[in-house]
């Protein structure tokens, strides 16, 4: 009658992960849940959510996500299916590709730009042809 299933420790917590200041990732990141990073990746990350960069944060890669806050340094591509907001202090170098893009006056922005309605998170799959083989 009453098969509800317990809410898991990442429910109660938001789903939010992070990384602090001070910390160094070097390699790719997947997650299905929101992510702040004040700490430095060095890779690609993609997730389901949202990445908060924060002022101390850095990113040398590619990003996918749905939302994006950047307040840290980025360079690589980011592919945003709604909002990018850039905040006054964030420093961006490369591409983006998102819906939606919010610049706060200050902010570097030395980016090539497409807006997309409709962009879906896609994840990164291998093609059925080099899986089989």
């Amino acid at each position: 009658m009453f098969d509800r299933k317990p809410k898991s420790y990442t429910d109660l917590l938001g789903k939010t992960n992070r990384i602090v200041e001070g910390t160094v990732i070097r390699g790719d990141i997947l997650s299905h849940a929101d992510f702040r990073l004040d700490g430095e990746l060095i890779g690609n990350f993609q997730s389901n959510g949202k990445i908060v960069i924060g002022p101390a944060g850095i990113v040398k890669g590619d990003i996918v996500c749905r939302n994006a806050d950047i307040e840290g340094r980025f360079q690589g591509k980011i592919q945003v299916a709604e909002i990018l907001n850039v905040k006054s202090k964030a420093a961006i170098h490369g591409e983006v590709v998102c819906g939606k893009l919010s610049v706060e006056p200050g902010a570097e922005f030395s980016a090539s730009c497409v807006m997309k309605t409709n962009l879906k998170v896609v994840a990164h799959e291998q093609p059925k042809s080099e899986a089989q083989g």
